[in-house]
């Protein structure tokens, strides 16, 4: 019962709204601002009837009116308040498409960094369902941000993008992004970030059965690297180069390494099991040694007791 009031509440609201919105002989202009307002009343009857499919509709509508009245701000909450309803309907592709509107709207307002914070909620809302989307999103964040020059801000977003990549597998495009994010640490002056960053890129490219792109940024970034980092990051390159798990291990193994982002740490838990599967068995060189000096011993006999012809 207290639905079906609730819903017809909302359904008057709607039909005020309409009025506001219509001109006569004597009112030339629609009322947008007061239509906007019924719309929005409107969108919070449906809500609490959990006539969510109604309520999005309203907020929408009420979103049309604000824009109209150059009331971007108003325009972008009411496409957030609509992005929450396709979230409650599980429509995550409309999540997406209106976070993207709410951005556009306080962009358009002038305010790039809660244009960010937008498109943030949206990538987390999505993220365990469609992370391809959400990666673009956490991408457009760092972008939108630098446009007040925040690159602190921009690296945050660039390695909520680099960790969904991780997970994905996707690591030639992890390590472009994380190229980025790196940058921004470099802007931002944080030098401990953008150390830690370059241990971690080198993991990636490793990762990537890239050895000539992990020792690059090991050479072009090492000035960032604290000392530990550096030492540690030397055993793991040349472990890995010269095919010796034992060192590799010893470096992969390090405290710092173990407590990184759980991403980078998986890389690293990865490359030890990679080392361990394929040991560096020197005892295995040597048979094989042994058994070709043997088979020569055994030619030169052959040829001895055949020096004086056959009879």
């Amino acid at each position: 019962m207290a639905t079906e009031r609730k819903v017809s509440e909302g359904e008057e609201c709607i039909r005020q709204a309409e009025k506001y919105l219509k001109t006569s002989f004597f009112k030339w202009k629609p009322d947008y601002d007061s239509a906007a307002n019924e719309y929005s009343k409107a969108a919070t009857c449906f809500k609490g009837a959990r006539a969510l499919s109604k309520c999005k509709d309203a907020h929408l509508r009420a979103a049309d009116c604000y824009i109209k009245n150059n009331s971007f701000f108003s325009a972008a909450k009411c496409y957030e308040q609509a992005a929450l309803m396709a979230k409650e309907m599980k429509d995550y592709a409309e999540v997406v498409t209106l976070t993207d509107k709410a951005c556009q709207m306080f962009r358009e307002y002038g305010t790039p960094d809660t244009a960010a914070l937008s498109m943030e909620r949206g990538a987390k809302i999505i993220e365990s369902y469609h992370p391809e989307k959400a990666i673009e999103m956490f991408a457009k964040a760092s972008e939108v941000v630098m446009l007040e020059e925040r690159p602190k801000q921009a690296a945050e977003y660039a390695g909520k993008a680099v960790r969904l990549l991780l997970k994905l597998k996707r690591y030639d495009e992890a390590a472009e992004m994380m190229k980025k994010e790196l940058q921004f640490h470099l802007e931002g002056d944080n030098r401990p970030g953008a150390g830690r960053l370059v241990v971690a890129l080198v993991l990636v490219h490793l990762t990537r059965d890239d050895y000539v792109a992990a020792q690059k940024v090991f050479k072009d970034w090492n000035g960032y690297l604290e000392q530990e980092e550096h030492i540690t990051l030397e055993k793991i390159l040349e472990g890995y180069d010269e095919g010796d798990p034992e060192l590799l291990r010893e470096g992969l193994n390090h405290p710092f390494i173990k407590h990184m982002d759980v991403e980078y740490a998986k890389l690293a838990r990865s490359l030890q099991a990679a080392a361990v599967a394929q040991p560096h068995d020197t005892t295995t060189n040597s048979t094989v040694l042994t058994e070709e000096a043997s088979g020569d011993n055994i030619q030169e006999n052959n040829a001895d007791d055949f020096s004086g012809g056959l009879l």
